[in-house]
């Protein structure tokens, strides 16, 4: 444990600056132990039956197609149990797409005429896991399919360090920023990096991120407004994508605006609390006002969908489920019908800044982790079907 040396009158001016070195060596420690020795995330195999699962087939099919040597067997084969890699997944959707009669069935990226699906998730009450539900929906897309750019707005990274890049242990490269930026900002494509989960990219946000706050408030005009710079950017790298999921920073300023300015659908993560509740009807009401603002400027918002998740459900908790049916009387529809449980199981996988996605079942209790799993799913599942629904798709 480390020591704690009470500061005399004389040094409480470094208290902010002695607390932050000592939480910054703790976070290094503790992200050491979740990351490789090279600092980079790798992904768990996926066994037979959930890689049948996610490619909506049976596992007598996958014998099949195995034996017809249509699919290579996967390299890792333990007392007759077929376990894969998310690549050889993601090869396995490439195979079998090529032999099937229904286009997009394996591999259901968007075609031409189908718009990319830009989804950002914003609320400025802190805790109400925006970065979570933003990379278990990175994920869940992923292992569908989907080619999926995860877009960090907030300049504290959560996002980015969910998606193996860490800021707090080194990383020096490009960022949301460079390419927004007033001064010769870089191609969003020079921003754009793959991630170690195969279909998911990441354009990744530091702490210099920040910086667009305060310069949009002395560069943005009339010939560059602030709350065009995003869509510009995601418009480079446009046909690389079928979905692009922005994190926003708890907050309703530049950044947030520009990207409800570039977002295409709006999720609203709300804790089932009377304090979020009010907080989220707070922000709603400058959110509203800010629209007008922007709209007047010139800017179009028009949204496929506008949605409230409600996050951190907990279904025995009685106070938390009046509100959570208060709020469903008050919108109806516009309330996802999934909620994301609040479980140990993702907890304990955020805590090593991974997704349910990312943990074997068998390292926890499964009946804890079929719930989380079965949670995210089903949010995964409602946020896909407004997708296609959006592309005119069954």
């Amino acid at each position: 444990m480390i020591p704690v040396t009470p500061l005399s009158a004389e040094r409480s001016s470094l208290l902010a600056t002695d607390i932050s070195e000592r939480l910054n060596a703790a976070i290094r420690e503790h992200l050491l132990a979740a990351f490789a020795p090279d600092s980079t995330k790798t992904l768990r195999e996926f066994s037979a039956p959930e890689v049948a699962e996610l490619l909506g087939v049976s596992g007598q099919f996958m014998r099949k197609v195995h034996g017809e040597e249509v699919i290579p067997e996967p390299k890792i084969n333990r007392g007759g149990r077929r376990y894969y890699s998310a690549q050889e997944l993601w090869a396995a959707r490439e195979v079998l797409e090529k032999s099937s009669r229904k286009k997009g069935r394996y591999l259901p990226r968007r075609s031409s005429d189908e718009k990319l699906q830009i989804w950002q998730l914003m609320n400025f009450k802190g805790g109400s896991s925006k970065s979570t539900t933003t990379v278990h929906l990175a994920h869940y897309f992923a292992l569908h399919g989907y080619r999926v750019l995860a877009l960090d707005l907030d300049p504290q990274g959560s996002l980015t360090s969910m998606c193996g890049i860490s800021p707090e242990i080194e990383f020096d490269g490009l960022t949301v920023y460079d390419a927004i930026r007033y001064d010769n900002p870089v191609s969003m494509a020079e921003v754009v990096v793959p991630t170690y989960f195969p279909g998911l990219s990441i354009a990744p946000a530091r702490l210099l991120l920040s910086e667009f706050e305060t310069e949009s408030a002395v560069h943005s005009n009339g010939d560059q407004p602030f709350f065009t710079r995003i869509r510009n950017a995601i418009a480079q790298v446009e046909g690389d994508f079928d979905l692009v999921l922005m994190d926003s920073p708890p907050q309703l300023g530049f950044l947030t605006i520009s990207g409800m300015a570039a977002a295409s659908s709006i999720i609203v993560p709300l804790t089932p609390s009377m304090l979020d509740v009010s907080s989220t009807a707070q922000f709603l009401e400058l959110a509203g006002a800010y629209m007008g603002v922007i709209e007047n400027a010139g800017a179009e918002l028009r949204y496929d969908h506008f949605k409230f998740l409600i996050t951190r459900d907990e279904p025995t908790d009685v106070p938390s489920q009046q509100l959570t049916s208060f709020m469903r009387a008050l919108f109806q529809d516009r309330v996802m019908s999934a909620t994301a449980l609040k479980s140990t199981a993702i907890s304990d996988a955020t805590m090593l800044k991974q997704s349910i996605y990312e943990v074997v079942r068998s390292e926890m209790t499964r009946g804890t982790y079929d719930r989380a799993r079965g949670s995210m799913d089903a949010v995964g599942s409602e946020v896909e079907a407004m997708v296609r629904q959006t592309w005119g798709r069954k």
